[in-house]
């Protein structure tokens, strides 16, 4: 196990050399979890959510800045081959078709999500609950500036953007967030009594 301080979950649970298998495993695994989190929605008022904002802060907090972008760049490529990976494919469109609609600033926010709280995990904030927390939040700010101005470019800041893109879900990704910032350092915890 490799328990260093810069060590990131995925390299302690998976040590050894191989670095280019563990990650091609990691991303493909990733991938597959954000396309489940993208079908799965959890009813909530006024919209139903889906678990997608807290699978992009776990990846990133679990994997660190590399992997975890790779991660999600590896979804959105699946997404724009046309794969039915996003949440409302294939009834809403696929492909870059999808893509460019109203979600395409969420789904940049995405990567730079994954890219920022694995650059914390990378330097030990996946450790820590309040440091995790940080890295959480600022993942999330990460994901709605992005996919607010995506909004007000798309659709005119003339309209309700905030009331579509922010309102209704950021409640529930901050309850997201809480949950990733208490889940992945518990894992380290559970890795730290296993040696």
């Amino acid at each position: 196990m490799n328990n260093s301080p810069n060590a990131t979950i995925a390299q302690s649970i998976w040590p050894g050399s191989n670095a280019v298998v563990r990650g091609i495993a990691f991303a493909v695994l990733g991938s597959l979890l954000l396309t489940l989190a993208a079908k799965v929605k959890i009813p909530f008022e006024p919209v139903p959510v889906t678990m997608q904002v807290f699978v992009v802060l776990a990846l990133g907090l679990l994997m660190g800045a590399r992997l975890a972008t790779a991660t999600v760049l590896l979804y959105l490529a699946q997404g724009a081959a046309g794969l039915p990976v996003f949440t409302g494919t294939p009834e809403k469109g696929i492909g870059l078709a999808y893509m460019l609609q109203g979600t395409g600033g969420y789904l940049i926010g995405f990567v730079l999500a994954a890219g920022i709280v694995g650059w914390l995990a990378d330097r030990g904030f996946s450790r820590n609950i309040w440091l995790a927390a940080v890295a959480a939040l600022l993942g999330l700010a990460a994901i709605y500036v992005p996919g607010v101005a995506w909004l007000g470019a798309l659709f005119g800041w003339d309209k309700p953007i905030l009331a579509w893109g922010f309102w209704p879900f950021i409640v529930p990704d901050l309850m997201k967030a809480a949950l990733a910032a208490l889940l992945i350092p518990a894992s380290w915890h559970l890795i730290r009594q296993r040696k």
